[in-house]
């Protein structure tokens, strides 16, 4: 979860990812994640923030409108692990006063994307007999 290029797989609204900073995966990485936008395609750069392996990492990407704060945490069980992502966007500038119109597109965006993550793992499960 920690390697963003992996984003692509599970994420519709992710085109490309692309690892720019870093030799690995973790503090001091970035990635270039171009997402799907209103008007084509729009390159952020994510940098990671916070690294706690293999628990959570916590990645951050702003542009001159936009500020995207993602969390992402497993957390081991005795079937295998809850992945939990928490990513909170919010617009910058005069832009602001369209947060709650953001935030109810970013839910349906978001919704897709942990269809995916769930088709994902599902997948990379183990099978039982």
């Amino acid at each position: 979860m920690a390697d963003l290029r992996n984003f692509a797989e599970w994420d519709p609204g992710v085109r490309a990812v692309r690892m720019v900073a870093g030799e690995e995966p973790g503090r001091g990485a970035a990635f270039e994640v171009d997402v799907r936008a209103v008007r084509g395609v729009v390159t952020l750069r994510y940098e990671v923030i916070d690294w706690e392996a293999p628990a959570r990492v916590v990645v951050r990407a702003e542009t001159r409108t936009l500020i995207s704060l993602d969390e992402i945490t497993v957390s081991p069980t005795p079937e295998g692990a809850i992945v939990t992502y928490d990513a909170e966007l919010s617009l910058r500038g005069l832009l602001r006063i369209a947060n709650p119109a953001l935030g109810i597109a970013f839910g349906r965006i978001g919704d897709r994307a942990a269809a995916g993550l769930r088709r994902v793992l599902a997948d990379e499960m183990p099978v039982r007999p």
